[in-house]
């Protein structure tokens, strides 16, 4: 099956999750809005031409045939088994999903740092209020967020590498882009903190180092971080 991919061009987003997973597995997929012959369009046209029985409200969404999918963690669901991405076991899954939707919490808060009134203002319409979200978010909630999965890999540090055991899932992956993320939009923090979370500064690397994804990471394909996605880097917030 050919997968097909709806997400902004431009921004790695929600949808760098989903393409992470679908790049380490080697899937055969098109990203639609980047596709020279289909566009940026080709989002918005699908929205409006397609007959959904279970309409998506926004991207990311995945087309797998005649399935249409919406929301990272509940993409990554359907994909995991179906990459070899995640273990048979039916609580484990559920496990894995549980983790995927604590980050995508992260991911939110993380959001709402540079956007703590609306994402309807820009940045600059609420510099004053995401100065103070964001003395908080680096003070307590991100030292959370790390501690909690640094907490996880402790207790399987017996023989197993990743988050989930001894073979790597999209959960290690989405942590991995959470970790690239959080370099990008707070550095200077982001050094203090990886300090004292060595397993997920470990787990990283690893991740990193597998030959499809790092030959996926060394390419065109992988948008450059910027500054109309999630993750944002506003040295005034930094500190």
């Amino acid at each position: 099956m050919r997968y097909e991919l709806y997400y902004w061009p431009s921004i790695q987003g929600r949808g760098e999750f989903v393409r992470l997973a679908l790049e380490d597995a080697g899937a055969d997929y098109v990203d639609v809005a980047r596709d020279p012959q289909r566009g940026p369009a080709a989002v918005n046209q699908f929205f409006q031409a397609a007959a959904f029985d279970h309409p998506p409200f926004a991207p990311p969404f995945l087309k797998a045939g005649r399935v249409v999918i919406a929301q990272t963690a509940n993409i990554l669901l359907y994909l995991g088994p179906r990459l070899r991405l995640i273990p048979k076991n039916e609580i484990i899954r559920f496990w894995a999903h549980q983790l995927q939707l604590t980050l995508a919490d992260w991911v939110a808060e993380v959001h709402q740092v540079h956007h703590p009134i609306t994402a309807e203002l820009h940045y600059e319409d609420q510099k004053k209020e995401a100065k103070r979200c964001a003395e908080y978010f680096i003070r307590g909630r991100l030292p959370r967020y790390l501690g909690y999965f640094e907490d996880i890999l402790k207790r399987n540090s017996k023989g197993s590498e990743y988050v989930l055991g001894k073979k790597a899932t999209y959960v290690d992956l989405s942590l991995f882009q959470m970790i690239e993320g959080l370099r990008y939009a707070f550095p200077r923090a982001m050094t203090q903190l990886e300090r004292t979370h060595p397993r997920i500064v470990v787990l990283r690397d690893r991740i990193a180092r597998r030959r499809r994804l790092a030959a996926y990471l060394a390419s065109p394909r992988r948008i450059p971080f910027n500054q109309e996605g999630i993750f944002r880097h506003y040295p005034e917030l930094d500190k």
